[in-house]
């Protein structure tokens, strides 16, 4: 006989939290392209949102280095290393001209947990949080399982895919607790100018709605575009802003798993309270290499960027040459966001799709490329292209594409 415990008939056994997630698309996406390359398929993936660099060899050295210093072998603090949070300190002072003192700092297990705790700590039931569309695929699932309300207020090419201050008025309520702000983006590669993150910072002081803001792609910026930090440019927004940013991107360590999230004194001790339970400190060989990183000058930093932005302009530019396609330029992290919408509904190779969702699995499977249809970023219509991958895979890949829609594939 077997015992069902107090399982109840009916009921599921996952929490209604829980089976309400939706599974990661850009994740899916690169699982389906690796099972059909192990299949042996010559599939190119455009759906990764890391780099294809090694991370830099003194990074590396110094994790190992760490290994066996056995001060790495035992706990240590939950809010992270000491000179790591230091570092950080130092590392934002230069990077993005804000001023925080080290204890602002709380060490994570890469950036996906700091937009976590960010959520977990600020959002109660029922608070609604701005969502700029198109975003990454992650962040409502945090918003909703704090039992927060996502807004999405979608933005278009008319923009460059950038929100404005009327727009976030337009949806504002006495419910609303956050507004998510990111520059560079993620899918889009848009990058906000500074009197338009001026205008955003002000009225969210205005109307002491707390900035979250991501970070991540910061030093990834191209043709002469710079990155603003909403904090360096609206200093008085300080109390009510929580900074997201990590190693993974600037410094090719997406494995390592290290980001941060920095904030008022409140937040930090509440995202550090949570995460004494959660996972207390971050692996401390993994913290060891990101103090190399954070610490070390931007040359390496700077190599891949020209790399990514050589890139970016080819891909760009084959991506208009295929019929039906547009993409504004990127101008920030390595993605390009191309509207197909031309491409839905009409004959491709005997096949139509009325989706992009179906548009990328019927060029996955008859092109063997992979892309991320921007359902998965509340954008229907679009798709997220990845030029972070080896210049003759671009090219071949873009030229599939533009093979299968005339349909020579």
């Amino acid at each position: 006989m077997t015992s069902t415990g107090t399982h109840h008939p009916g009921h599921s056994r996952i929490s209604r939290r829980v089976a309400a997630i939706t599974p990661s698309a850009t994740l899916a996406v690169d699982s389906k392209a690796k099972a059909l390359k192990a299949a042996g398929e010559p599939v190119i993936g455009f759906g990764a949102g890391e780099p294809d660099f090694a991370t830099p060899g003194y990074i590396a050295e110094a994790a190992a280095a760490a290994c066996t210093d056995p001060k790495n072998h035992r706990y240590t603090p939950a809010a992270g290393l000491p000179e790591l949070r230091s570092a950080i300190a130092e590392k934002t002072l230069r990077d993005s001209g804000v001023e925080i003192a080290p204890e602002q700092v709380v060490v994570t297990n890469g950036g996906k947990h700091a937009v976590y705790s960010a959520f977990t700590v600020l959002v109660d039931q029922g608070d609604e949080v701005i969502l700029p569309a198109p975003f990454w695929t992650t962040y409502p699932e945090p918003i909703a399982l704090a039992g927060g309300v996502p807004v999405v207020v979608p933005t278009d090419e008319s923009t460059g895919f950038r929100v404005t201050v009327e727009q976030l008025e337009a949806v504002r309520t006495p419910r609303t607790k956050a507004l998510v702000f990111v520059s560079p983006s993620n899918p889009t590669g848009a990058v906000y100018p500074r009197d338009e993150i001026e205008a955003i910072g002000r009225w969210a002081v205005e109307h002491g709605i707390v900035v979250i803001t991501d970070e991540i792609y910061e030093h990834l910026v191209y043709g002469g575009v710079a990155h603003h930090s909403i904090q360096a440019v609206v200093p008085e927004i300080a109390e009510q802003c929580v900074i997201l940013n990590g190693v993974a991107k600037t410094y090719a360590m997406t494995g390592w798993r290290v980001g941060w999230l920095i904030g008022p004194p409140d937040v930090v001790k509440g995202a550090t309270n949570l995460q004494t339970h959660l996972t207390s400190n971050v692996c401390n060989v993994a913290q060891r290499a990101a103090l190399a990183a954070v610490s070390g000058d931007l040359t390496a930093v700077e190599e891949m960027r020209e790399v990514f932005d050589r890139r970016r302009r080819t891909m760009h530019a084959m991506l208009n040459d295929v019929p039906g396609v547009s993409c504004l330029e990127p101008e920030g992290a390595f993605y390009a966001y191309p509207n197909l919408t031309a491409l839905l509904g009409v004959d491709l190779g005997g096949s139509t799709a009325t989706t992009t969702v179906a548009l990328a699995d019927l060029v996955l499977t008859e092109a063997k490329i992979a892309f991320v249809p921007g359902e998965a970023f509340g954008s229907p219509g679009y798709g997220r292209f990845s030029f972070a991958l080896a210049d003759d895979d671009l090219v071949e890949g873009m030229e599939r594409l533009a093979r299968f829609v005339a349909g020579d594939a």
